[in-house]
Formats: C-alpha cells, sequence, structure tokens
C-alpha cells in the first residue's frame, strides 16, 4: 500500500514538475512517487472492472477491455505491494541496524493488520476473492529479501515463475488425491478462528496462492531498487516488460497449438470452456474435477502457471513504465490523470469501501446487474469508478493518506520502540 513518509527519498523524475503540479490538489509530499501511484490506481480501478463489470461475454472493445483487466490487475497491485515494501524498508539503499529492524517491524504490524482486516471482509460473504489476506502473508514470506540487489531480485523472480508453478501443480494433484489438506485444515487455528481453509488455502488452493504470487512481488520489488532517474531506464524496463508478456502469451500459444491434444484435454477438463483463448483469457475457467499436466501450458491470468506469472509481470512492468514516463514527461496528461493516481494514493481504502459496497447492496440490485451477462452491469462499473475517483480527488485535497492508510500508518507506531 501507499506509504507518503516512507517514500521521502524517492527520485523526484518521476514527479511532476511544480509548474505542471494540479492547481486544485494539495501537492503530495516531494518523496511521493505519482507514477507510481497512477499504476497502482489503475490496478484497483482494474479489480472494480473484474468485481462490477459486466461479463467479458459482452464481446466488442468493453468485452476486450474488461477481459484485458482480468487477473492482469490484481498481478499488477501485488507487483506494486513489492514496490512498496522496498519504500518502507529503505530505498534506494535498505535500512539496517535499528532502523532495519524497526522497518521490518512495521511490515510485520501491516501483516496482522491486513491479515484481520482481510479475513473480516472475506466474512462478508460476497462473490469477490479477497486478496488482503494472500497479500498480507506474501509481505511476510517476502520481507527477507529485502536487501538485496535489484539484479539478485530479478533472478529470484524469474527463478520463482519457473519453478513454484510446477511446485503447485504437484501439492494441488496431491492434496486431489491424498486428502492430507482436508486434515491439514481440520488441524490448523487459522482456518477454525475463520471459517476458510486457512494456511493451505494462503499457500495453495486460493484464488492468490501465495507460492505462485511471490514472483509478482520479488519483481516489483527489483524494480524498486532500480535507479529510475537513469537515462533509458523507463525504455528498458518497458521493453522487459514486452519480452516476458511475448513470452508468456506468445509461448502459450504456441505451446497449446504444438503439445498433442492439448487443446482438446483442456476444453475437456473445463467443460467446454473456451480452450483456444487459454493462452491470454480467463474465459477458459478452470478444471472441474482433476488438473490435467497440459493445464501448465496455459497463461490464463489465474491459471498459476510459468506462462501466466510471466505474461502478466510483463504487463505490469509495461505499465508500471507507462505511467512513470507519463508523471515525468507529460505534465498535462497527468493533470488530467488526477483522479486516478489519487485512487492509488488511497488504494487501501478504495479496495475496501468497494467491497463494502458490494456487500450493502447485493440485496438491491447489484447481483441482478452483474449476472445479466449484457452491458446492463456497465453503469454499475462507471458508478463504482466515479465514486472511488470523485472521493479519492476530494480526499487528497486535504490529506496525504487515506483513512484507512492512516490507520494502518498508526498501527506501525510502536516499531518505533524497537530496540
Amino acid at each position: 500500500m501507499t506509504d507518503a513518509a516512507s517514500a521521502a527519498t524517492a527520485h523526484q523524475a518521476v514527479l511532476p514538475s511544480p509548474k505542471s503540479a494540479p492547481s486544485n490538489v494539495t501537492p503530495p509530499s516531494t518523496g511521493r512517487l505519482i507514477g507510481i501511484d497512477l499504476a497502482r490506481g489503475l490496478a484497483v480501478l482494474g479489480m472494480y472492472s473484474a468485481h462490477v463489470g459486466p461479463d467479458v461475454s459482452v464481446g466488442g472493445p468493453v468485452g476486450f477491455l474488461l477481459e484485458t483487466a482480468r487477473g492482469r490487475s490484481s498481478a499488477l497491485f501485488a507487483l506494486l505491494a513489492g514496490f512498496s515494501l522496498v519504500i518502507i524498508t529503505g530505498r534506494p539503499h535498505p535500512r539496517t541496524g535499528r532502523a532495519g529492524r524497526r522497518a521490518a517491524a512495521r511490515i510485520v504490524i501491516r501483516v496482522l493488520v491486513l491479515l484481520v482486516l482481510g479475513y473480516c471482509l472475506t466474512a462478508l460473504d460476497t462473490e469477490v476473492d479477497v486478496i488482503l489476506s494472500f497479500y498480507a502473508l506474501l509481505f511476510l514470506v517476502v520481507l527477507p529479501l529485502y536487501r538485496l540487489r535489484a539484479s539478485t531480485l530479478a533472478l529470484i523472480a524469474v527463478a520463482g515463475a519457473l519453478i513454484l508453478p510446477q511446485v503447485l501443480y504437484v501439492i494441488r494433484k496431491s492434496a486431489e488425491e491424498g486428502g492430507w489438506a482436508d486434515a491439514f485444515v481440520s488441524l490448523d487455528p487459522l482456518a477454525r478462528l475463520t471459517g476458510t481453509d486457512g494456511l493451505v488455502e494462503l499457500l495453495f488452493t486460493g484464488e492468490y496462492p501465495v507460492l505462485t504470487w511471490m514472483p509478482f512481488l520479488i519483481a516489483g520489488m527489483a524494480v524498486a531498487r532500480l535507479d529510475l532517474t537513469r537515462p533509458g531506464i523507463r525504455t528498458r524496463l518497458a521493453a522487459a516488460g514486452g519480452a516476458l508478456a511475448l513470452l508468456g502469451y506468445g509461448g502459450s500459444w504456441l505451446a497449446l497449438r504444438l503439445a498433442p491434444h492439448a487443446l482438446a484435454t483442456i476444453a475437456a477438463a473445463t467443460d467446454g470452456g473456451s480452450a483456444s483463448s487459454a493462452w491470454w483469457s480467463d474465459t477458459v475457467g478452470e478444471p472441474e474435477d482433476s488438473t490435467p499436466l497440459a493445464w501448465l501450458l496455459v497463461a490464463a491470468p489465474h491459471s498459476q502457471t510459468t506462462f501466466s506469472i510471466l505474461g502478466n509481470t510483463g504487463i505490469a512492468l509495461l505499465v508500471v513504465a507507462v505511467c512513470l514516463t507519463v508523471a515525468d514527461r507529460m505534465p498535462r496528461l497527468t493533470r488530467i490523470a488526477t483522479p486516478v493516481w489519487a485512487v492509488g494514493m488511497l488504494a487501501l481504502t478504495a479496495y475496501v469501501l468497494h467491497i463494502v459496497a458490494i456487500w450493502l447492496l447485493t440485496d438491491v440490485w447489484y447481483v441482478a446487474a452483474i449476472e445479466d451477462e449484457t452491458m446492463s452491469g456497465l453503469p454499475v462499473l462507471l458508478g463504482f469508478i466515479a465514486a472511488a475517483m470523485l472521493l479519492a480527488t476530494l480526499w487528497t485535497r486535504r490529506f496525504r493518506r487515506g483513512p484507512l492508510e492512516s490507520v494502518l500508518n498508526a498501527a506501525t507506531r510502536p516499531a518505533r520502540h524497537m530496540k
């Protein structure tokens, strides 16, 4: 999440110049990375589209945009979480000694708060797969890496993308066949306390399993370690993103057509899902019973495969590179995008409030509008987006942190007493 106070050492090149700063908005602290907030705002609004937008089957340009946001927005959100972790623990140089211990303590406190908040939102029993609990555990798992250099982090992220999906596949298959997951869940205090599958869900079986979402955070940490003021760095970042997207989605497209019977196997496993689009789209669905080995060739955003992680990371890096460039080189467009990066500044608040709003509206008109596979859900989505941008813009005129961001910041203050 965004932390303005901890970003005080961030590079000025990604900020709009003082002459071009929005006149009707209080400028954020000098350390704010407006490009990163812009990318984070796009990620939040993209998740809105997945949660309250029309079904992608509406087709046309709207359907394409909605499908493009599916899964890739949450991947961008996770990558930016890694960026935020590095800001909190020291950027451009990692904190050491007492300062390092205090930064680590702040992360641990955030983990606990986000874990509780995530399960509170899950308890509302909406149709949304809440990411916050997974997000919290991801912070904790990658925390030991915060002192590493960009090149080392990038190598770890690539290795994780290549190896961990296969490990997850084996674990999930063993859970399907051996029943050990149910036995573990029955003994897990977290599962009993939250009414979920607890650690098994967070690590392996959930929508955002920690095992295969770590590479996104680690990639974000690598980006945060870069000197974003260096000439050409954003171009190289965009080139790397494009290469990864091509490798992920293009590699999946090719593999699905070269591997014998792969498309037919996936179509059968998903009960006639759109196997031909499995190289990039969630319309393929999910395996209904047993997951076939051919599934590892899919690159659908939530498929938890090597191809999907590479492709989603590539898109996330492209978005970050573009947003940083806009903030640095296009002051007029940055002013126009003020409501979007304002949402990025209030990312936690905007995310939580939209789930609460879904819960409140479920019995009114939300469900009927969203489940109708027509454009009738579009006004709902536009209403959510407009409300979020308006409230975020008004709030950032007076405050540098959102309501929940302030609560989270206050909760970490005891870390100052760490010896």
